[in-house]
């Protein structure tokens, strides 16, 4: 089997209009696209193949997510890439009815399943489609800004970063919590899962391998642990830290706006 643990994981995008897309080199406007598809093709079997893919495992992760934000009653959450809205679950509840949480994601397919996945649960609130590097929103609008799997999917993290550290409120907090990298003595049997289970489970379960294919090449191009966490610093955020979820597979990182 090729060895993925050396594929070039923190490579950074051509800086020529070209980005990666897994580990083949794309166009950026071509990557939306290809993104595009894999969420409008696993849309409607998302959850069912995250607890699939981690043994429900993603369940306890996004509880400790959204822990590490200390939300209050009244706050202002902005949360990127909502996907069906399992963030939007654990912290409505905590912002009470004089807060808020956006539902938010470039795809409108994920979108509408979020929102369909939301009101079976109850819940209304509000919804908009948008992309993490050009957030429509007044600078120093939320308490907090939310992105969980996601960030990995997005061309210019960086543009990302700084987008979230412009609306928060001095004093508000980021949270991304993302795949990242495990400690060495996982990488070989993560690796082997990764490569050759995860994508038996997208085509029996989503009908669909390549999107898993996908997932599993998107993780190892996602920066590590401490370089994601230069890029907050970079971003202007203060106090960054990071959590290590599960031997590192997942990571939860941390900043401020201070001012």
């Amino acid at each position: 089997m090729t060895d993925h643990a050396h594929s070039p994981s923190h490579a950074p995008a051509g800086g020529d209009g070209t980005t990666h897309f897994g580990y083949r080199t794309v166009g950026e406007q071509e990557k939306q696209k290809l993104v595009r598809g894999v969420f409008d093709s696993v849309a409607n079997k998302y959850d069912i193949m995250n607890d699939a893919m981690s043994g429900g495992l993603h369940r306890l992760w996004k509880r400790f997510a959204v822990a590490q934000l200390n939300l209050r009653p009244g706050e202002r959450v902005l949360d990127l890439a909502s996907g069906t809205g399992d963030l939007i679950r654990l912290m409505l509840p905590q912002v009470g009815r004089n807060g808020l949480v956006l539902h938010t994601d470039i795809n409108a397919a994920m979108l509408a399943e979020g929102r369909d996945n939301l009101l079976n649960h109850g819940i209304v609130t509000p919804s908009t489609q948008c992309n993490a590097e050009y957030l429509p929103f007044a600078s120093a609008s939320f308490d907090a800004v939310t992105i969980a799997f996601g960030l990995r999917n997005v061309t210019h993290k960086d543009r990302a970063l700084a987008e979230m550290h412009r609306v928060l409120k001095p004093g508000g907090r980021a949270l991304v919590l993302e795949f990242s990298r495990p400690a060495p003595m996982l990488r070989g049997p993560y690796d082997w899962y990764s490569f050759n289970v995860l994508p038996k489970l997208g085509a029996m379960i989503a009908g669909d391998a390549e999107s898993y294919q996908y997932l599993a090449e998107s993780i190892r191009m996602h920066p590590a642990q401490d370089e994601l966490k230069r890029m907050f610093e970079t971003a202007g955020f203060a106090r960054v830290e990071y959590f290590n979820l599960t031997g590192g597979v997942v990571a939860a990182h941390r900043g401020y706006r201070l001012a």
